[in-house]
């Protein structure tokens, strides 16, 4: 079965992330913890804490099936609540405030009805802008949606502009990256083609990841620094719990709550109407928050 197919390749995706990781990271090995769903299946979460590098991170697959919710069913507009999902979502948040946040998702979605789709993406969460780096990180995401259709790249940039949006903050989570989701069969793809592209998203992650850090996991920062980082992560925070579909999917279905949650960072911080000094890099950054940027062409 297709289903059979795209959940191997998940299981085996989170394998080899983890090992990448660790190794960037520099010894420090994942807990692995696995868990049973309420109604079919279950899944596998790895989580990493206080390494070298990473203050707190998880690579979590999952592949569970059972029925939808009604109020589900009409937000996913599904007429028949049975379902199967699988899927491997990661977040990082780093110690060193110089290292960027990030996050990314592949998953795989099969209805009751019979209709399937794929949906994902990739975005990083800067504390501190690096222009460059930004660039950098965009010509590799265009890189890979380039490969499948040159449609892509700029839908797909559109569409993480749109979702990793702070709306009551009127700013973006970071600089963006792709983002899509119910990528079905159509006249002008099939599944497979959408399966391919799907692989090559998940595995063009560790590799602008681990660069990232390697550039950066030495850099010198402070106090204040590290303050600032707490905020945004605070930012980071509100997003995941008002915003993301996946944590609100998983509340939804019986998820394991653990596993949805470890998308948050271990230390946060809500400062009563901070803000940052006109002219300092913390504002700068904050100034770069904003949809439509072309980063491509940033520099």
């Amino acid at each position: 079965m297709f289903r059979d197919e795209v959940e191997a390749f998940m299981r085996q995706f989170q394998l080899d992330l983890v090992r990448d990781l660790e190794t960037c990271d520099g010894g420090t090995t994942f807990q692995t913890d696995e868990w049973q769903h309420a109604e079919h299946g279950g899944g596998i979460t790895r989580i990493i804490e206080h390494g070298a590098v990473l203050e707190k991170g998880g690579v979590n697959f999952s592949a569970v099936g059972g029925q939808l919710s009604p109020q589900f069913l009409k937000m996913l507009e599904m007429p028949d609540p049975n379902f199967f999902a699988t899927g491997v979502s990661v977040v990082m948040h780093p110690h060193n405030p110089m290292v960027p946040i990030t996050h990314m998702n592949v998953r795989y979605f099969e209805a009751g009805d019979g209709k399937a789709w794929f949906g994902g993406g990739i975005d990083l969460t800067p504390i501190y802008l690096d222009l460059k780096q930004a660039q950098e990180f965009h010509k590799a995401m265009k890189a890979v949606c380039d490969k499948h259709h040159p449609s892509y790249y700029p839908e797909f940039k559109k569409w993480a502009d749109d979702y990793f949006f702070n709306v009551h903050r009127n700013e973006t989570r970071g600089v963006g990256g792709i983002f899509f989701d119910r990528l079905m069969a159509n006249d002008d793809f099939t599944l497979q083609q959408r399966f391919e592209f799907v692989k090559d998203v998940a595995y063009a992650f560790a590799p602008f990841y681990t660069a990232i850090i390697n550039q950066n996991r030495n850099l010198p920062y402070n106090e204040e620094q590290k303050k600032w980082q707490l905020i945004r992560r605070g930012r980071y925070v509100e997003f995941n719990l008002v915003y993301d579909r996946g944590t609100k999917f998983g509340l939804m279905t019986g998820g394991r709550i653990e596993s949805i949650l470890m998308s948050l960072p271990e230390l946060a911080s809500w400062v009563y109407n901070h803000q940052p000094v006109p002219g300092s890099p913390e504002e700068q950054t904050l100034n770069y928050l904003k949809k439509d940027i072309d980063w491509i062409n940033v520099l």
